[in-house]
């Protein structure tokens, strides 16, 4: 087949949708297809090749509600000039998707959208878009989502679109088919000057990871010595990034928290971000909202146990891999969640206190995750679907 995905950002980005179309994109390249994905521009991209896959890039940023800038026009004609057997749309929201609702009709080949959660849902200045929506998906042969129980896939049930397909997010099997030796997770120790119980954290910040709650919770966290192993993009002045490196740095240095230490780590360093999942002891996710996070997937292919918001489906996502706790979590009126503090520190401490539940949970994690949650599986169950709107089309 000859596949176009578009996604706002990819590689040499870093993020969660970035990683979800790269899986796919090099995975079908290697079973034989002719995969292009068409992104925004960016000025550190070397190649236009990447892993066998093509890309398509254009100086274009914003979405329907905000205004689409820049290369629009280029970018629809490209759409509809260009002939691809099957097109799939990564996340609406963002320009990628929504100049090419404009021109869908226009545009040759079997339609597939993956919408990603729909974070703007309960946003007033949304509110026309998500008016003309359920016609869009309904124009579309097939609409994947990551849950079967999240605000994108009922908001489809409650408008009468029936062309959806549950496909789940996951972890790459090549990435954590091995752990680290004691050696080598020494090693990784040693060089971060990492000590005692280890907690680790993915995200960049934002501001809605959940990073000021987990500042909290470690501080009042009862053990004589842990880390806390940080991951994200360091971006000095943007987001949370400057109050959490204060914060770090004030633990770090304080006399109260002896025996306590964050450690911040690059995000952008894939081998480094491995080495440190799989040195950690116990994943922590406190976020404020998700779609379906690929890092829960990680953390069970890593062997963590986990302690998470129900931000997302992460609830969800809990009763399929069966390795962790959700926390009592409040819901806000626009949408985000916040964990209950109370319970967080005590269902936490509670793990910190068990080195057998924490190894338990982690190896029934990582073995759920082996068995169903692989890229490689996951990427064919998108072909069949491809094939089967494709073949659909053609009748």
């Amino acid at each position: 087949m000859k596949i176009l995905h578009t996604v706002e950002f990819y590689l040499p980005s870093v993020g969660g949708a970035q990683e979800v179309v790269r899986h796919l994109s090099e995975r079908m390249v290697r079973a034989g297809h002719d995969v292009t994905v068409a992104t925004t521009k960016l000025p550190d991209r070397k190649s236009l090749v990447i892993n066998g896959v093509k890309i398509v890039e254009f100086a274009v940023s914003g979405n329907t509600v905000n205004g689409i800038k820049g290369e629009k026009k280029r970018y629809q004609d490209f759409l509809t000039q260009n002939k691809f057997d099957v097109i799939m749309n990564y996340a609406a929201q963002q320009w990628t998707a929504d100049a090419f609702f404009e021109v869908m009709d226009k545009v040759d080949g079997a339609k597939v959208f993956v919408p990603c959660g729909y974070s703007a849902l309960y946003d007033p200045d949304y509110a026309g878009y998500f008016e003309r929506l359920p016609d869009i998906l309904n124009a579309y042969d097939a609409t994947v989502y990551l849950s079967d129980d999240y605000r994108d896939i009922n908001f489809a049930r409650e408008h009468g679109v029936n062309n959806t397909k549950l496909i789940p997010n996951g972890a790459d099997e090549n990435e954590f088919a091995n752990l680290l030796t004691h050696e080598e997770k020494t090693m990784f120790k040693n060089r971060y000057g990492v000590g005692g119980l280890v907690l680790v954290t993915v995200g960049n910040y934002t501001g809605e990871k959940g990073h000021r709650e987990l500042l909290e919770v470690f501080r009042k966290l009862p053990v004589s010595k842990a880390t806390l192993l940080s991951i994200g993009t360091l971006k000095p002045h943007d987001g949370y990034f400057d109050e959490f490196e204060r914060q770090a740095w004030g633990i770090n240095q304080s006399r109260k928290h002896i025996g306590k230490r964050v450690v911040m780590i690059d995000g952008t360093d894939r081998a480094t971000v491995l080495q440190a999942l799989k040195s950690a002891d116990i994943f922590v996710f406190l976020s404020n909202i998700e779609a379906s996070p690929l890092v829960m997937f990680e953390a069970a292919a890593a062997g963590l146990p986990f302690v998470a918001t129900a931000a997302g489906n992460n609830r969800e996502i809990a009763s399929w891999i069966k390795s962790g706790v959700i926390v009592k979590t409040r819901e806000r009126p626009n949408g985000r969640v916040a964990a209950d503090m109370k319970d967080t520190l005590w269902q936490l401490t509670r793990l910190a206190h068990s080195r057998e539940k924490q190894r338990q949970l982690g190896q029934v994690g990582r073995g759920i995750v082996q068995k169903r949650y692989t890229w490689d599986k996951l990427t064919d169950e998108y072909i069949k679907l491809y094939e089967s709107v494709l073949k659909k089309g053609k009748k």
